[in-house]
Protein backbone atom coordinates (compact mmCIF):
# COMPACT_ATOMS: atom_id res chain seq x y z
CA UNK A 1 0.00 0.00 0.00
CA UNK A 2 1.32 3.42 -0.34
CA UNK A 3 2.01 6.13 2.29
CA UNK A 4 -0.40 8.14 2.04
CA UNK A 5 1.60 10.58 4.36
CA UNK A 6 4.04 10.81 1.17
CA UNK A 7 1.66 12.29 -1.23
CA UNK A 8 2.79 15.92 -2.02
CA UNK A 9 -1.03 17.38 -1.60
CA UNK A 10 -1.20 16.16 1.97
CA UNK A 11 2.35 17.30 2.63
CA UNK A 12 1.15 20.58 2.31
CA UNK A 13 -2.34 20.17 4.01
CA UNK A 14 -0.12 18.72 7.05
CA UNK A 15 2.51 21.46 6.57
CA UNK A 16 -0.39 24.16 6.59
CA UNK A 17 -2.21 22.52 9.45
CA UNK A 18 1.11 22.83 11.76
CA UNK A 19 1.66 26.42 10.75
CA UNK A 20 -2.28 27.33 12.07
CA UNK A 21 -2.18 24.91 15.41
CA UNK A 22 1.63 26.84 15.73
CA UNK A 23 1.60 30.27 14.61
CA UNK A 24 5.34 30.64 16.20
CA UNK A 25 6.77 28.72 13.16
CA UNK A 26 5.32 31.70 11.32
CA UNK A 27 7.88 34.29 13.03
CA UNK A 28 11.09 31.61 13.14
CA UNK A 29 12.40 33.69 10.22
CA UNK A 30 11.86 37.08 11.28
CA UNK A 31 13.78 35.67 14.85
CA UNK A 32 16.82 34.05 12.79
CA UNK A 33 17.17 37.22 10.79
CA UNK A 34 17.04 39.20 13.96
CA UNK A 35 20.15 37.63 15.09
CA UNK A 36 22.17 37.44 12.62
CA UNK A 37 21.98 40.96 11.27
CA UNK A 38 22.07 42.70 15.40
CA UNK A 39 25.74 42.72 14.91
CA UNK A 40 25.27 44.88 11.96
CA UNK A 41 22.97 47.42 13.98
CA UNK A 42 25.23 50.88 15.32
CA UNK A 43 24.60 53.62 16.71
CA UNK A 44 25.82 57.15 15.54
CA UNK A 45 26.89 60.03 17.82
CA UNK A 46 29.57 62.29 18.93
CA UNK A 47 32.27 61.67 21.79
CA UNK A 48 33.37 64.58 24.06
CA UNK A 49 35.70 64.03 26.71
CA UNK A 50 34.83 67.25 28.84
CA UNK A 51 30.43 66.83 28.31
CA UNK A 52 29.33 65.27 30.35
CA UNK A 53 27.83 62.84 29.54
CA UNK A 54 30.58 62.22 26.88
CA UNK A 55 28.69 60.19 24.66
CA UNK A 56 25.70 62.05 22.33
CA UNK A 57 23.29 59.59 20.35
CA UNK A 58 22.27 60.97 16.69
CA UNK A 59 20.78 58.50 15.34
CA UNK A 60 21.00 54.63 13.88
CA UNK A 61 23.18 53.39 11.17
CA UNK A 62 24.08 49.69 9.92
CA UNK A 63 27.27 48.06 8.36
CA UNK A 64 28.28 47.48 4.70
CA UNK A 65 30.56 46.37 2.27
CA UNK A 66 33.49 45.51 3.96
CA UNK A 67 32.46 45.25 7.36
CA UNK A 68 34.25 48.82 7.89
CA UNK A 69 31.94 51.34 6.31
CA UNK A 70 28.28 51.93 7.77
CA UNK A 71 25.00 53.74 6.31
CA UNK A 72 23.01 56.28 7.91
CA UNK A 73 20.81 59.34 7.17
CA UNK A 74 23.13 62.88 6.62
CA UNK A 75 20.92 64.63 8.68
CA UNK A 76 21.85 62.89 11.51
CA UNK A 77 25.09 64.18 11.16
CA UNK A 78 24.64 67.14 9.86
CA UNK A 79 25.73 69.26 12.75
CA UNK A 80 28.90 67.45 13.28
CA UNK A 81 29.36 67.92 9.39
CA UNK A 82 28.87 71.60 9.56
CA UNK A 83 30.78 72.08 12.60
CA UNK A 84 34.67 72.50 12.97
CA UNK A 85 33.76 71.39 17.02
CA UNK A 86 36.32 69.56 19.05
CA UNK A 87 33.29 66.40 18.78
CA UNK A 88 34.76 63.35 17.35
CA UNK A 89 32.25 61.68 15.51
CA UNK A 90 31.19 58.07 16.51
CA UNK A 91 29.61 54.61 16.30
CA UNK A 92 28.72 52.47 18.71
CA UNK A 93 28.24 48.77 19.10
CA UNK A 94 27.63 46.21 20.57
CA UNK A 95 24.75 46.16 23.37
CA UNK A 96 24.39 46.61 27.09
CA UNK A 97 24.91 49.42 29.18
CA UNK A 98 28.71 50.33 28.15
CA UNK A 99 28.38 49.77 23.73
CA UNK A 100 32.06 49.78 22.26
CA UNK A 101 32.89 53.09 21.27
CA UNK A 102 34.88 53.66 17.56
CA UNK A 103 36.17 56.28 16.02
CA UNK A 104 34.75 57.46 12.41
CA UNK A 105 34.31 59.76 9.81
CA UNK A 106 32.64 60.81 6.91
CA UNK A 107 33.24 59.55 3.32
CA UNK A 108 30.50 61.05 1.43
CA UNK A 109 27.45 62.32 2.20
CA UNK A 110 23.98 62.48 -0.70
CA UNK A 111 21.77 65.15 0.41
CA UNK A 112 19.26 64.87 -2.21
CA UNK A 113 18.65 61.46 -0.73
CA UNK A 114 19.56 62.13 2.87
CA UNK A 115 22.29 59.43 3.11
CA UNK A 116 25.64 59.47 4.56
CA UNK A 117 28.53 56.82 4.13
CA UNK A 118 30.88 56.65 7.06
CA UNK A 119 34.22 54.80 7.74
CA UNK A 120 35.12 53.58 11.19
CA UNK A 121 37.72 52.35 12.65
CA UNK A 122 38.95 49.06 14.50
CA UNK A 123 38.07 45.25 13.21
CA UNK A 124 35.37 44.42 10.72
CA UNK A 125 31.52 44.19 11.40
CA UNK A 126 29.16 41.65 10.59
CA UNK A 127 27.71 43.61 6.88
CA UNK A 128 24.43 43.35 5.92
CA UNK A 129 23.45 42.57 2.22
CA UNK A 130 21.72 45.12 -0.10
CA UNK A 131 18.93 44.12 -2.02
CA UNK A 132 16.85 44.95 -5.23
CA UNK A 133 14.27 47.53 -3.86
CA UNK A 134 13.07 47.92 -7.11
CA UNK A 135 11.25 44.80 -6.63
CA UNK A 136 9.80 46.00 -3.27
CA UNK A 137 6.04 46.07 -3.76
CA UNK A 138 3.10 47.58 -1.85
CA UNK A 139 1.65 45.49 0.76
CA UNK A 140 4.94 43.72 1.01
CA UNK A 141 5.97 42.60 4.69
CA UNK A 142 9.51 43.95 5.70
CA UNK A 143 11.15 45.38 9.57
CA UNK A 144 13.48 47.44 10.69
CA UNK A 145 16.29 47.00 13.58
CA UNK A 146 17.65 50.78 15.39
CA UNK A 147 17.46 52.47 18.82
CA UNK A 148 14.30 54.38 18.54
CA UNK A 149 14.73 56.02 22.23
CA UNK A 150 18.56 56.21 21.57
CA UNK A 151 20.26 55.00 24.77
CA UNK A 152 18.38 55.98 27.73
CA UNK A 153 16.81 52.45 28.48
CA UNK A 154 20.30 50.95 27.26
CA UNK A 155 21.89 49.88 23.71
CA UNK A 156 19.60 47.43 23.03
CA UNK A 157 18.20 47.42 19.45
CA UNK A 158 14.32 46.85 18.94
CA UNK A 159 13.26 46.00 16.25
CA UNK A 160 9.39 46.76 14.28
CA UNK A 161 7.79 45.09 11.64
CA UNK A 162 6.76 47.56 9.01
CA UNK A 163 4.03 47.54 5.75
CA UNK A 164 4.78 48.70 2.79
CA UNK A 165 1.78 50.77 2.53
CA UNK A 166 2.71 53.09 -0.23
CA UNK A 167 5.14 53.97 -2.71
CA UNK A 168 4.90 57.94 -2.81
CA UNK A 169 6.47 60.86 -4.29
CA UNK A 170 8.42 62.56 -1.36
CA UNK A 171 7.14 66.04 -2.47
CA UNK A 172 3.71 66.37 -3.85
CA UNK A 173 2.81 69.72 -6.47
CA UNK A 174 1.86 72.77 -4.07
CA UNK A 175 -2.32 73.37 -4.61
CA UNK A 176 -1.62 76.90 -4.98
CA UNK A 177 1.03 79.52 -5.21
CA UNK A 178 0.64 80.37 -1.72
CA UNK A 179 2.15 76.98 -0.88
CA UNK A 180 5.03 77.79 -2.23
CA UNK A 181 8.37 78.59 -0.95
CA UNK A 182 12.45 78.51 -2.62
CA UNK A 183 12.97 75.50 -1.16
CA UNK A 184 9.81 73.44 -2.42
CA UNK A 185 10.50 75.21 -6.03
CA UNK A 186 14.10 73.67 -5.80
CA UNK A 187 13.00 70.07 -4.99
CA UNK A 188 10.49 70.47 -7.98
CA UNK A 189 13.06 71.77 -10.12
CA UNK A 190 15.21 67.76 -9.17
CA UNK A 191 13.80 64.52 -9.93
CA UNK A 192 10.70 63.95 -7.12
CA UNK A 193 11.89 60.58 -6.27
CA UNK A 194 9.30 58.17 -4.74
CA UNK A 195 10.27 56.80 -1.01
CA UNK A 196 8.60 53.74 0.98
CA UNK A 197 5.64 54.77 3.04
CA UNK A 198 5.13 52.53 6.49
CA UNK A 199 2.98 51.45 8.79
CA UNK A 200 5.47 50.67 10.80
CA UNK A 201 5.89 53.02 14.33
CA UNK A 202 8.81 54.33 14.01
CA UNK A 203 10.48 57.30 15.82
CA UNK A 204 13.85 60.14 15.92
CA UNK A 205 16.53 57.67 16.68
CA UNK A 206 15.03 55.45 14.15
CA UNK A 207 16.75 57.49 11.47
CA UNK A 208 19.28 55.47 9.50
CA UNK A 209 17.66 52.21 10.38
CA UNK A 210 17.90 49.47 7.64
CA UNK A 211 14.23 48.07 6.51
CA UNK A 212 14.86 44.82 5.61
CA UNK A 213 13.38 41.50 4.39
CA UNK A 214 11.96 39.58 7.32
CA UNK A 215 13.42 35.85 5.89
CA UNK A 216 16.94 37.37 4.19
CA UNK A 217 17.86 40.35 5.83
CA UNK A 218 18.47 42.05 2.45
CA UNK A 219 18.24 46.08 2.87
CA UNK A 220 15.50 47.80 0.32
CA UNK A 221 15.30 51.22 2.54
CA UNK A 222 16.81 53.56 5.36
CA UNK A 223 14.01 54.83 7.51
CA UNK A 224 14.04 58.41 8.30
CA UNK A 225 11.69 60.45 10.27
CA UNK A 226 12.82 64.04 9.88
CA UNK A 227 14.14 64.94 6.10
CA UNK A 228 10.96 63.17 4.60
CA UNK A 229 8.10 63.87 6.96
CA UNK A 230 9.63 68.20 6.53
CA UNK A 231 8.91 67.70 2.60
CA UNK A 232 5.84 65.33 2.44
CA UNK A 233 4.05 66.66 5.34
CA UNK A 234 5.37 70.34 5.22
CA UNK A 235 1.72 71.50 4.53
CA UNK A 236 0.40 69.79 7.83
CA UNK A 237 -0.26 71.51 11.04
CA UNK A 238 0.83 68.39 12.92
CA UNK A 239 3.17 65.83 12.15
CA UNK A 240 1.39 62.34 11.38
CA UNK A 241 2.17 59.01 12.87
CA UNK A 242 3.33 57.60 9.22
CA UNK A 243 6.75 56.42 8.74
CA UNK A 244 8.75 56.82 5.70
CA UNK A 245 12.12 55.05 4.33
CA UNK A 246 14.33 55.70 1.61
CA UNK A 247 14.83 53.58 -1.22
CA UNK A 248 18.01 51.18 -1.02
CA UNK A 249 18.66 51.87 -4.73
CA UNK A 250 20.32 55.57 -3.87
CA UNK A 251 22.81 53.73 -1.27
CA UNK A 252 24.11 51.55 -4.26
CA UNK A 253 24.46 54.90 -6.15
CA UNK A 254 26.42 56.05 -3.01
CA UNK A 255 28.87 53.86 -2.24
CA UNK A 256 29.81 53.46 -6.21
Amino acid sequence: MHNLANHPILRLLLLACLVLSHPSLCQADLAETIERIKPAIVGIGTFQKLQSPPVNFLGTGFVITDGSHAITNAHVIQDIANDASKNSLIIMTGSGDKPELRNASIVTLDKEHDLALLHFEGSALPAMKLGNADKTREGESLAFTGFPIGMVLGFYPVTHRATVSSITPIILPAQNARQLDAAKIRQLQKSAFKVFQLDGTAYPGNSGSPLYHPDTGEVYGVVNMVFVKGKKESLLSDPSGISYAIPGKYIIDLIK
